[in-house]
C-alpha cells in the first residue's frame, strides 16, 4: 500500500472515529426542561441530581438542564416550595419534568397524568387509593364498616375515578418500555410518521407483555401491522 492510500485510509478512519466519539459523547448526556405542573411555567434554579453519578446541576432561567447520564439513570429534582420528585430515564430525547407544589392536590385528567413522573404517578395512586376507600374502622363495635359518606361522597368518587386513570397510565408506561420503537422496527417497516399512531392503537396489554415469548411478540406485531396498513 503506497503512502497516498495510507493517508486516505487514515483520513477515513479518523473521520469515522470522530463521528463515533461525537455520538457517544452525545449519548452520555441527558437534556430536559422542568415545569410547574398545572401552569406549565418553566422553573429556573431547580437542583437536578443524577443518583448514579451524584453529579448535580441547576436548571437555567428557562428551566433547561443538561447533565451527564444515560438511559436507566435516576434523576431527582429539588426546588423550594415543591415536592421532591424522581424521574427514571427510559428513552432518548428531551425529558420534560413537571413539579408539584408541596401538599398541593392535583386535578387529575389525561393531560395531567401524562406529565407525571413515575415516582409522582406512584404517589398519586397511593393517595387515590386512600381517598377512595369506602370502609372505615368502627369505633363502637370494632372491625370495619362501609362508610356511606365515602361510598357516595364526591371526593371519594372522584378519587376512585382518578385511580382508574392513574393505573391505566402506569400500565401503559410499563408496556411502552418493552414495546419500544426499536423493537417494533426490528420486525416491521413502520415509518417515523406512522410509528406513534401504531404504538398507540396497538399497544398490547401489560399481562400479555409480561408472559409473551419473543415469538409471541413478533407474531403480535406482524398481525397488528397488517391490520394497521389495511385501514
Amino acid at each position: 500500500m503506497n503512502n497516498r492510500k495510507r493517508e486516505k485510509l487514515f483520513t477515513v478512519c479518523s473521520i469515522i472515529l470522530f463521528v463515533l466519539v461525537g455520538q457517544f459523547a452525545k449519548a452520555q448526556q441527558i437534556k430536559g426542561i422542568v415545569h410547574e405542573l398545572e401552569s406549565s411555567q418553566k422553573l429556573p434554579h431547580v437542583l437536578v441530581k443524577n443518583l448514579r453519578t451524584n453529579q448535580t446541576i441547576e436548571t437555567d432561567n428557562e428551566g433547561v438542564f443538561t447533565i451527564e447520564g444515560t438511559i436507566n439513570d435516576l434523576l431527582t429534582f429539588t426546588q423550594a416550595g415543591y415536592e421532591v420528585d424522581t424521574a427514571f430515564v427510559y428513552q432518548e430525547g428531551i425529558q420534560r419534568i413537571y413539579l408539584v407544589h408541596d401538599e398541593k392536590s392535583i386535578l387529575i385528567d389525561e393531560v395531567i397524568v401524562s406529565r407525571l413522573t413515575d415516582s409522582r404517578l406512584a404517589n398519586e395512586i397511593e393517595r387515590a387509593k386512600k381517598e377512595g376507600q369506602v370502609t372505615e374502622a368502627s369505633q363502637n363495635r370494632g372491625g370495619m364498616r362501609i362508610s356511606a359518606s365515602r361510598l357516595f361522597g364526591r371526593q371519594s368518587k372522584q378519587a376512585r375515578k382518578n385511580l382508574n386513570l392513574l393505573i391505566t397510565e402506569q400500565s401503559n408506561r410499563k408496556v411502552d418500555r418493552i414495546f419500544t420503537s426499536q423493537a417494533i422496527r426490528a420486525i416491521v417497516p413502520v415509518t417515523d410518521a406512522d410509528l406513534p399512531l401504531f404504538r398507540e392503537q396497538f399497544r398490547p396489554t401489560l399481562e400479555f407483555m409480561q408472559t409473551a415469548s419473543p415469538e409471541d411478540v413478533r407474531i403480535y406485531v406482524l398481525d397488528s401491522y397488517s391490520k394497521f396498513k389495511s385501514k
